[in-house]
């Protein structure tokens, strides 16, 4: 199952590679993939999206299911 977050605060290629790390870690997800320009995360697994959410906020970006 993939699933769209919205991501606030990415600025450039490293923002997008921390927000996919933190993404990363969190249980039941496969794969996460960020666009700063979209302001959007991608994520494929089956983790909950408060946990998503909940992770990209930990790693000092704003989002948003």
């Amino acid at each position: 199952m993939s699933q769209t977050i919205t991501v606030d605060g990415m600025s450039c290629e490293h923002c997008e590679q921390t927000v996919e790390d933190a993404l990363e870690k969190v249980a039941g997800v496969t794969s996460a993939s960020a666009d700063r320009e979209a302001g959007t995360a991608t994520i494929d697994g089956d983790a909950a999206p408060d946990a998503l959410v909940g992770a990209v906020e930990e790693a000092g970006y704003e989002a948003a299911e």
